[in-house]
């Protein structure tokens, strides 16, 4: 399993971008990458671009994930999703409606 981590390019020449902490990644898939942009990378290689707020989520995410193998605690991870209900998916809250309880 790989985890796809937002990197901030610095620097772009030609398919190769440098990252704030210094190494380089292929930008043969986002090839209007500039520097100052965010992207998704994996295995040395950027997959997508993200905006700077997906990046944010990506990266308190991870912290997160961290956090909890430290055992510590998790009150102010995953903002995005606390203090709401966790909801269905639109097919299955429309099956759940119509009264189906069995697939």
């Amino acid at each position: 399993m790989c985890i796809g981590i937002p990197l901030r390019l610095t620097a772009v020449d030609g398919s190769v971008g440098r990252t704030e902490d210094g190494s380089a990644i292929d930008l043969s898939l986002v090839s209007d990458a500039r520097p100052g942009d965010w992207v998704l990378g994996f295995l040395g290689a950027a997959r997508r671009q993200l905006e700077p707020e997906e990046a944010a989520q990506i990266r308190d995410a991870l912290a997160a994930m961290v956090a909890a193998l430290d055992g510590e605690r998790l009150d102010t991870a995953f903002a995005d999703l606390a203090g709401r209900e966790p909801t269905l998916p639109p097919h299955l809250e429309a099956a759940r409606a119509a009264g189906l309880t069995e697939a």
